[in-house]
């Protein structure tokens, strides 16, 4: 007696749960010749096509990685929210094991938010070590955004917990740093490990930006998430400034 499409569903998801035996059952259930049992026989091919590409993606991915790869720790270094009106600037510092894996791991601004959030809890769980570092709209308006984005990312990295051994930066090098550092131009593109960083700060600049919506309503910050859209500048111009707005940043909206 021939099995049902129900427990030949539940053999393939086995199978892919544990990456063994998929062309095995696909040998078995060739001839089968029920249309239910062909459709998942091409689902899961067309599945294992797709992780090819993603597995071959990620591999040019590492490319720094491999080049630097006589360093244990390399620590990947980016930010988040250089360019809003409002909220701080948030960066973040990872080190990813030599082994580790972490599908559709990419700039964070490809990223739906729905991946991000997935992918941040993932990276936190497999990273040798993370952190995030912040420099707020005040500190922003005293030293200029770019030496508080290079402020922002020495707490990232002094928050790691151990040394990294090199540094790979999405496009900056950061002063009064020590240890040795790659400038890579968009690097959030081409370094899992700038990638991973790049994840970490976005996910938790989105998440103070949601909170403070709550704090500061009217202004939308839960979905603009400070940037200059057109609503916020109206409601800036109306509202007037809250205390997390950029006052350098919005001179020409307010007196």
């Amino acid at each position: 007696m021939s099995k049902s499409i129900r427990e030949i569903k539940e053999e393939f998801a086995h199978a892919a749960k544990s990456q063994e035996n998929l062309r095995e059952l696909y040998e078995i259930y060739a001839a089968d010749s029920r249309s239910g049992v062909q459709n998942l026989i091409r689902q899961y091919r067309k599945h294992e096509e797709s992780l090819c590409i993603e597995r071959a993606r990620l591999e040019e991915m590492r490319r720094y990685e491999r080049e630097y790869g006589q360093f244990e720790l390399i620590c990947g270094v980016d930010e988040a929210g250089r360019g809003p009106l409002a909220g701080p600037v948030v960066a973040g510092a990872v080190i990813l094991p030599k082994d580790c894996e972490i599908l559709y791991l990419n700039d964070s601004k490809k990223l739906s938010a729905k991946r991000r959030e997935e992918l941040y809890d993932e990276i936190t769980e497999k990273a040798v070590a993370s952190g995030i570092g912040m420099a707020s709209p005040a500190r922003i308006d005293e030293i200029n955004i770019l030496q508080a984005t290079y402020e922002a990312m020495r707490e990232a990295i002094h928050k790691l917990g151990v040394m990294p051994q090199i540094l790979l930066n999405d496009a900056v090098t950061i002063p009064r740093m020590t240890v040795p550092q790659v400038p890579i131009i968009k690097g959030d593109a081409k370094s899992v490990s700038i990638a991973a960083a790049s994840v970490l700060a976005k996910v938790t600049r989105d998440r103070l930006m949601i909170q403070y919506d709550e704090v500061f309503p009217g202004y939308g910050f839960a979905d603009h998430k400070g940037y200059g859209s057109a609503a916020h500048i109206a409601a800036l111009k109306k509202l007037g400034p809250t205390p997390i707005h950029r006052r350098s940043f919005i001179s020409h909206f307010v007196d």
